[in-house]
């Protein structure tokens, strides 16, 4: 199991990336989205991966509407994930992070999942081209439940499952349900802490998820690869405090 961390895109991106590594962790979360984070020099970024030992996993933009059914904004969104793809690939990635699009003319509205697994072909197509796996992750209805994502998983081959135990807490489907029916299909995880109302991206704890049953759920379904503190703070010295804090309360629930 390694612990990572991923960067805020509204801070210094090559000032957090050497943090991070000063502090130990095993990996970069490395998402490209505005306004600090859109472009990567991968030399730059390779060589701090380097001298800290960081291994790094791709997150894209939440808010690319890449399912949209026009094919010129899909084309668009498919070229900006491909930038997104060669830049992970060329720093060691293996997984690439998607979230559902939500974006769709209000009459699709019902259609939504169908217009996701149509979009999501060429994309899982063409990360795999690069090398990495397409890790989809749970979020706001109905891309909340198992039954939506027993439907991805089933129809697009080579497709994961990216858990995010913080959206599962507001979810109709918790981690445990997740984990028990799907737990073979997760490639990564994002932990961090909420009250079930909003996606507050909380220090582990805080909030209202349990977290030993959590990760006693993900234990049980033989995971042991990527996890991701997503947790944010405006004050960097706290920040680095309440990861800290994160990272020994998994290892500690792990043993």
């Amino acid at each position: 199991m390694k612990i990572g961390v991923m960067n805020n895109p509204s801070k210094p991106l090559y000032d957090e990336a050497i943090a991070f590594g000063k502090a130990g962790f095993d990996f970069i979360d490395l998402t490209i989205e505005g306004p600090k984070a859109m472009d990567v020099d991968t030399e730059k970024m390779g060589s701090i991966l380097r001298q800290y030992n960081l291994a790094l996993t791709g997150h894209t933009d939440p808010c690319l509407p890449w399912a949209y059914p026009v094919q010129e904004i899909r084309q668009a969104c498919l070229n900006e994930l491909e930038r997104c793809a060669r830049i992970f690939s060329a720093l060691g990635a293996d997984i690439m992070n998607i979230h559902p699009c939500y974006f769709c003319p209000p009459a699709m509205r019902n259609s939504i999942v169908e217009l996701n697994i149509e979009a999501l072909r060429p994309i899982v197509n063409m990360a795999s081209s690069y090398g990495l796996t397409i890790a989809f992750e749970n979020f706001k209805p109905p891309f909340d439940r198992v039954s939506t994502f027993d439907r991805l998983l089933g129809e697009i081959d080579g497709l994961s499952l990216h858990l995010d135990f913080g959206h599962a807490n507001m979810g109709q489907n918790n981690h445990e349900v997740f984990c028990k029916q799907l737990g073979s299909a997760i490639s990564h995880v994002h932990f961090s802490d909420n009250r079930a109302t909003a996606d507050h991206h909380m220090p582990l704890g805080v909030g209202n998820i349990d977290w030993k049953n959590a990760v006693d759920a993900l234990k049980a379904t033989g995971y042991d690869k990527t996890i991701t503190l997503e947790v944010f703070c405006n004050d960097s010295r706290m920040l680095f405090h309440y990861l800290d804090l994160s990272r020994k309360y998994v290892q500690e629930l792990w043993q």
